[in-house]
């Protein structure tokens, strides 16, 4: 193939350009080209396989230059440039070859005319059709590779943005977590150092799941596990009035969920505990669906909006439609005197 592609195809190529010229010229005045003197034909022939190998050598220069000094982006500028300087590169070759050749012809036939506007018109348009076709095949792959890693380093910079928000706002919540249970422990250092000390491990474990840079998904357990761990440290600080419900259904086990996204539900929720001070916490699959549920009273008297508000849920909607875009739904709201927060995934 690369022999027929180097030795064979440009005289082909010059002779398909030949044949096109002689059998419109011919057409348009009514003449045969084969009743003509053969020497007139060889040597228009001969010239016309010349162009071609001449013409596909500089194309294929022209295409390594290409490649060389403007690979890697693709853009119809750069397609616009490169054919306009081969269409210019071939009709000033045509026109070196073509255009004496025609006029030592017409002088050896005594043809007094030596360069009809319809010849000019003819050496002129049809090798540059021809080029602009060779063009088209010959660098449809190099355009279409060029498109498709363009569009991979499209999808490539637009991941990285997203895990560069991703990181950002997993950096933001840590503070905003860790304030909340630094919190709780100083409350204890007075009357219950031991607690303390509890809490302290309990800080310590639940840091140690969240500082790890997870950002591929992990079991539901695994989650649900440290989501226990974060309901006992707030137990200690709760009101011993507090009525807790905690239930989690044993099909979430063998399920996957990117994680730290069901916590910031059950912070809010012992954040605005009150009236009755109970909480319902709960996990199941419902129609194929992960369905985390976090029920709580709140005092009768709270002047509050209707939804949650703060930078945990504004963190949480935002990395909700980074993971899962069209897979969640989360409904948060006041009802009377409680509120609900239903997070549903597909997982």
């Amino acid at each position: 193939m690369k022999f027929f592609r180097k030795y064979i195809f440009p005289a082909v190529y010059g002779l398909l350009v030949y044949f096109t010229i002689r059998l419109l010229h011919d057409t348009d005045v009514g003449q045969h080209f084969w009743k003509r003197d053969f020497y007139v034909n060889g040597i228009e022939m001969a010239c016309s396989i010349l162009v071609g190998y001449l013409a596909i050598y500089l194309f294929e220069w022209l295409f390594r230059y290409y490649d060389k000094h403007w690979a890697g982006q693709l853009s119809y500028r750069d397609v616009a440039r490169e054919l306009a300087i081969l269409v210019g590169v071939n009709l000033v070759l045509v026109n070196v070859v073509f255009v004496p050749m025609d006029m030592a012809l017409h002088v050896t036939q005594g043809i007094r005319e030596l360069m009809p506007w319809a010849d000019v018109a003819d050496i002129n348009m049809i090798p540059t059709l021809y080029a602009i076709v060779y063009y088209g095949i010959a660098r449809s792959s190099t355009w279409l590779k060029a498109y498709v890693n363009n569009k991979m380093q499209l999808e490539k910079l637009t991941n990285d943005q997203l895990e560069t928000e991703l990181k950002f706002l997993k950096a933001q919540y840590h503070p905003h977590f860790l304030f909340n249970a630094l919190n709780t422990i100083y409350f204890q250092m007075d009357d219950d150092v031991p607690g303390a000390k509890k809490s302290t491990e309990l800080l310590s474990s639940l840091l140690r799941y969240q500082l790890y840079d997870q950002q591929q998904q992990v079991p539901v357990k695994q989650e649900l596990e440290y989501l226990e761990n974060y309901i006992r440290l707030q137990q200690i600080r709760a009101s011993s009035k507090m009525k807790l419900s905690v239930n989690f259904d044993g099909s979430l086990t063998d399920r996957q969920i990117y994680p730290l996204l069901l916590l910031p539900l059950v912070e809010n929720a012992f954040k605005y505990i009150g009236g009755d001070y109970k909480i319902v916490i709960e996990g199941c699959i419902t129609d194929g669906k992960f369905v985390f549920k976090v029920y709580n009273d709140v005092p009768a008297n709270m002047k509050a909006p209707d939804n949650y508000s703060g930078i945990g849920l504004e963190n949480l909607s935002r990395r909700l439609q980074l993971l899962y875009p069209d897979k969640h739904q989360l409904t948060t709201g006041r009802e009377g005197d409680h509120y609900t927060a239903i997070l549903q995934l597909e997982i």
